[in-house]
C-alpha cells in the first residue's frame, strides 16, 4: 500500500468548495483545510504511486480554483 499526502493551493474562497469535491474521490482516505502556506491537505492510499499521482493528483490539479499541488510519498 502507498500513502501519500497532497498539498493544495487553492485561489481565495475555493478552499471549503474544494474540500467537499476531493473528500469523494475513491483513494482519498481524509483531508482538512488547513492555516499557512497550503490550503487544503490530502491523505489518499492506494495499491501502487502510479495510482495515487495518476488517478488523485492529476483530478485534483484539474479543479477550478486550484493553483498548485504538491505530491509527499510516504517511503515507509
Amino acid at each position: 500500500m502507498v500513502r501519500a499526502f497532497i498539498m493544495v493551493e487553492a485561489d481565495t474562497g475555493h478552499a471549503e468548495s474544494l474540500l467537499e469535491t476531493i473528500r469523494g474521490y475513491d483513494r482519498v482516505e481524509d483531508s482538512n483545510v488547513v492555516a499557512g502556506d497550503v490550503d487544503v491537505i490530502v491523505e489518499a492510499e492506494a495499491e501502487e504511486v502510479y495510482d495515487v499521482i495518476g488517478a488523485v493528483a492529476t483530478e485534483i490539479r484539474s479543479l477550478e480554483g486550484v493553483t498548485d499541488t504538491k505530491t509527499y510519498v510516504c517511503l515507509e
